[in-house]
């Protein structure tokens, strides 16, 4: 049988495609980092998914996007159903966001990443026709303390006793949206703090894994497709995840059951990715918590980047120094400053 990372029993890889994803990544950050303040989410995210398609398409993999956002003809998407890679190798299912924050990049503001997640053929949970996620994320300390089922002011009582702290102590990260404001009034009621996030909730997800800086919690509801990207990332550094299924309003959830979907099942780790031979990779587009933004110097670019194997446990902080006209020479496309 053969492995996302090799032939036969997986005990000796032949190459990490992680690594080769995180080329992907970079170039999508590179290119949508351009677009940093100017206002303009499309631009930003057609330069991204136009350096990510470029990239990606270099590898060798039988790759197919599972989890996408847009459809064929609806660009600057990575479409679902697309094919990736040169069509060698292992065949994978892809995750794509080639900028998780297209507001934060299009404002210049923090915590804009670009990520790829991979796993075997099959393994990564379909969403379908559900857009939204009531998640529970946290990290490897408190893995077998969160039940979504008891609600969130007892969920932060028990990572604080798993993580031997005060309940004071706890910071919980959610998305600053209006469907909030019951969830952010119980947990302020148990005295714990909160760091509300204007969008961007797999970079949020991933502070919960962060040992310094971070955060212990990520609650509320947010995007199905981040909840299967943000799984993989959550499975490669060992902590833990429950979901459940929520529609936005009455034809979503006609929709949902339609496709068959239980909205009432807690869905966790293992049903988002079934695998354990999974990778992820991301690339700070802007600073953040958790990565450094794009850096433009001239005759160079600054990246900063996460890459992650679930399978040997890795986890890697890449910096790397790209130059941008040996790259627009390459691949076709702008990596330079333009001048007016």
């Amino acid at each position: 049988m053969e492995s996302l990372f090799g032939v036969g029993n997986g005990s000796a890889p032949d190459r990490n495609l992680a690594l080769e994803f995180c080329r992907g990544t970079e170039a999508a950050a590179m290119l949508a980092g351009r677009w940093m303040g100017r206002g303009d989410k499309n631009a930003a995210d057609g330069a991204a998914v136009s350096a990510m398609r470029y990239m990606l398409n270099t590898v060798d993999m039988d790759g197919i996007v599972v989890i996408g956002e847009g459809e064929k003809d609806e660009a600057p998407m990575l479409f679902n159903g697309e094919k990736l890679g040169t069509g060698k190798g292992v065949p994978i299912d892809i995750a794509v966001d080639p900028i998780d924050g297209t507001r934060l990049t299009a404002m210049g503001l923090s915590g804009a990443i670009s990520v790829v997640a991979g796993a075997p053929r099959g393994t990564m949970f379909n969403p379908k026709s559900v857009f939204y996620m009531d998640k529970l994320v946290t990290g490897p300390e408190a893995k077998d303390a969160i039940d979504i089922t008891v609600g969130p002011a007892e969920n932060v009582r028990r990572v604080a006793e798993a993580k031997h702290k005060a309940v004071g102590d706890v910071t919980v990260v959610v998305l600053d949206r209006p469907r909030h404001e019951k969830l952010i009034e119980e947990i302020r009621s148990v005295g714990a703090r909160i760091k509300l996030i204007p969008d961007g909730d797999i970079g949020g997800a991933l502070l919960t894994c962060k040992t310094e800086r971070g955060a212990d919690l990520l609650m509320g509801i947010g995007g199905t497709p981040e909840a299967v990207i943000t799984a993989c990332a959550v499975k490669a550094l060992g902590g833990a995840m429950e979901c459940r299924l929520w529609a936005k309003n009455e034809g979503q959830l006609a929709s949902a059951l339609k496709d068959g979907f239980d909205m009432d099942r807690i869905i966790r780790l293992d049903d988002l990715v079934s695998s354990d031979d999974v990778f992820f990779a991301a690339t700070g587009i802007t600073d953040g918590d958790f990565l450094s933004g794009v850096r433009y110097d001239g005759a160079r670019i600054v990246t900063s980047s996460l890459v992650m194997r679930s399978k040997s446990g890795t986890v890697r902080f890449l910096t790397a120094e790209h130059q941008p006209r040996k790259l627009d020479m390459l691949s076709g496309m702008k990596y330079t400053a333009s001048s007016r």
